[in-house]
């Protein structure tokens, strides 16, 4: 370690006050050469001043300890009051119920226009007990959409999501037994 005193800057005085304190708290790997520092140079015997003042005053001031059943305590006390519910839901029911006209209304709408493809006055002529053809309506106009598209995709990342939800559930209560 350079014990050159006449070193400038920060780097000199974050040393120095590195090296006093550890003289201080007695881990010094050299007391004799700080000591010899304290009482030659001017500089080191301030700062050692300085920071002997700060360790004393440390020192004296004694830490305030809660007592060993401090956390017990607060847990009973927690334990003891009931916690109050939710005074509102976090979930706005009038969003869901738009959520679900909507998807209503989109499988009515796909319903609809998928009767409308039916030609009802061919009559029964396959053997189908319904008469109605359901091989003349055209699916590739009904599927090929780019809104189908993206509604699948969609109802496709709820169907995940709500899954993930449920198994999250049943892991909860797994560990929770």
């Amino acid at each position: 370690m350079d014990i050159n005193p006449l070193h400038n800057g920060m780097e000199h005085s974050d040393d120095m006050e590195l090296r006093l304190w550890e003289y201080i708290d007695g881990l010094s790997q050299e007391p004799s050469v700080i000591e010899r520092l304290i009482a030659e140079n001017a500089e080191w015997r301030a700062k050692y001043a300085e920071l002997m003042e700060v360790h004393q005053l440390v020192q004296s001031t004694a830490l305030e300890e809660p007592s060993l059943r401090f956390t017990k305590n607060v847990m009973e006390e927690i334990a003891r009051l009931q916690i109050a519910p939710a005074t509102k839901q976090y979930i706005n029911t009038k969003i869901i119920w738009g959520i679900a006209a909507f998807f209503l209304t989109v499988i009515v709408g796909f319903l609809v226009y998928g009767f409308a493809q039916v030609d009802w006055s061919a009559g029964n002529s396959n053997g189908n007990p319904m008469g109605v053809d359901f091989t003349s309506v055209d699916y590739g106009k009904m599927f090929n959409n780019t809104f189908v598209n993206l509604f699948m995709m969609a109802n496709v990342i709820l169907g995940l999501m709500l899954l993930d939800r449920f198994l999250n559930m049943k892991r909860k209560k797994m560990l929770e037994r």
